[in-house]
């Protein structure tokens, strides 16, 4: 049976029949393990990555969603509490733009759909609730839109306005968002929410607006301040934060560079001005060649001869007698406008402006001995811009270093670099073993599998015995075939003969029974090849 495999095939399993009880179970166990490793992972690789086609979906929705899926025969997967459905990834896309020709998810319950639910029998609180519930889904479909929001949920208190209430109340409102995969929401994300949530209701501020993570951490505060990714808190304390960084950055370089790295500490407080003020000014400037913008000029003149009555000089004073003479009075009157050049400037201080600036160095006396003070705070306050003006100070200060943590942490961490590196070793020892003990364990069935074949190889004694049997049995079938023509022509054997012919045919057969059983594969070659030569002839 064995004889009509392959050659490959045959190899292989004439092998595995030279292994010992011990290398099959090893072999077999092997076997088994590659194939359901192997099965593990092709159902593993075989499986789709999901991505959420559809999430916040009410029941209705829901089921129709999974109803068309289950139709087209799609496979899916269904999260918080059957609220999200998800979809393989390459679907996606091709089962929205399906499913909205389909109407689907129809939104029923949420958004401005509520209001054509409404009848003439409608109450004004039922009125104003549906309002409420319509703007509030509405916004939550408008914030989802945004890039990086995954699910978005709106609660907004609108108090109802008394026109008897001098003061009324603020509607006030707060959001609830979760993003998408592990990424978090940048403040400019943020900030947009609040403003398109506080834009969207009548009479809402911004500072009115809260935003939460599906987290729990508060994104941005119902006073308006946004808070930043990594919770540092507002944009002011942000900027205030950034900009001691920077300066201590740049003087940390320039006093490494002087007394070498480790050896300084520099610590800078800043308070900045938030406030934006706006100053208006006016300048008028006149031009000498330019006349006045309003000139009056008043001459009076009086040419005669004698003299008059004393008094006061005046048009409404004179009188002229007839014996004093003749005279001749003249008054002129003249008003002239000039223009100005008037110059009207408006300064806007933007925010961030430094209030005060406080820096404080702290050196290694044992290592900058050799270093003046006084020429580091000069070099220091010419980096950081200090102003004396303003308020602004500066200290220098030499003090011995604590060295201790650091030298414990550096033979800490040259134990741990030691210890990982002898892990390392012990590692690549243990693997080195291994694959050692398996190549010589495959090495020491090689070569046994070796010394068994050389064992059932024909010796050339046995092999001429084989070929004097093979033509003592072509004599016999020529004998047999002679016997059969004399007995088909009434020619009849005498018993004797007979007899001896059945003995030497059973002796021959006894002997190739047992050349088989001891070297089967030689013996199996050697009748092929005789088969082969039958055939051709």
């Amino acid at each position: 049976m064995t004889d009509r495999l392959p050659a490959p095939v045959r190899r292989v399993t004439d092998t595995f029949k030279s292994f010992t009880p011990g290398q099959k179970a090893v072999t077999i166990f092997a076997v088994v393990a590659l194939i359901v490793g192997g099965y593990f992972f092709a159902t593993w690789a075989a499986k789709p990555s999901y991505q959420i086609l559809f999430n916040n979906l009410s029941t209705k929705d829901a089921s129709a969603i999974v109803e068309s899926l289950q139709k087209t025969g799609v496979s899916y997967e269904l999260a918080n509490d059957g609220s999200t459905i998800m979809v393989p990834r390459d679907q996606v896309n091709a089962l929205r733009l399906q499913l909205s020709g389909e109407g689907l998810p129809n939104d029923e319950g949420t958004g401005y759909s509520l209001l054509d639910q409404q009848g003439i029998t409608t109450s004004d609180f039922m009125q104003h609730t549906n309002y409420q519930r319509a703007l509030e889904g509405e916004l939550s479909k408008t914030i989802k839109a945004i890039e990086g929001v995954e699910a978005a949920t709106v609660h907004l208190v609108m108090p109802e306005k008394d026109v008897f209430a001098d003061d009324q109340t603020k509607p006030t409102a707060s959001v609830l968002v979760a993003s998408q995969g592990n990424n978090e929401l940048s403040t400019e994300q943020v900030q947009s929410i609040v403003h398109l949530v506080a834009s969207s209701v009548e009479g809402l501020d911004p500072t009115q607006v809260t935003v939460a993570g599906a987290d729990g951490r508060i994104l941005s505060t119902g006073g308006g301040e946004s808070i930043a990714a990594g919770g540092a808190g507002s944009s002011a304390e942000q900027q205030t934060v950034a900009f001691e960084n920077r300066l201590n950055s740049s003087l940390q370089t320039m006093l490494n560079s002087l007394v070498g790295p480790g050896n300084a500490v520099v610590t800078s407080r800043v308070s900045l001005d938030f406030d934006q003020t706006e100053t208006r000014s006016e300048k008028y400037a006149a031009d000498p060649a330019t006349p006045a913008e309003q000139e009056s000029v008043n001459t009076e003149t009086y040419t005669g001869g004698g003299t008059g009555p004393g008094g006061v000089l005046g048009p409404d004073n004179i009188q002229v007698p007839n014996n004093a003479g003749t005279g001749q009075y003249a008054n002129k009157n003249e008003v002239r406008t000039r223009q100005l050049d008037k110059i009207e400037e408006v300064r806007r201080n933007a925010p961030g402006s430094i209030e005060k600036l406080d820096v404080s160095v702290l050196l290694n006396s044992a290592t900058a001995g050799g270093v003046n003070p006084d020429q580091i705070q000069e070099l220091l306050s010419a980096a950081a811009g200090i102003d004396a003006t303003r308020g602004d100070t500066i200290a220098v200060a030499s003090m011995p270093f604590d060295n201790s943590a650091a030298t414990t942490a550096k033979d800490e961490l040259a134990a741990a670099a030691a210890a990982e590196k002898q892990a390392k070793q012990l590692t690549l020892i243990k693997t080195g073993a291994l694959l050692f003990v398996v190549l010589a364990l495959i090495f020491l069935a090689w070569r046994a599998n070796k010394r068994a074949k050389k064992r059932q190889q024909l010796t050339e004694e046995e092999r001429k015995h084989l070929e004097d049997m093979q033509a003592a049995l072509e004599a016999q079938r020529r004998a047999e075939l002679d016997v059969s023509a004399a007995t088909a022509m009434n020619m009849l054997e005498s018993p004797e003969v007979a007899n001896q012919n059945d003995e030497a045919r059973e002796e021959r057969h006894r002997e190739i029974d047992q050349l088989v059983k001891e070297k089967p594969e030689e013996t199996a070659a050697l009748i092929r090849s005789w088969l082969s030569a039958d055939s051709t002839r």
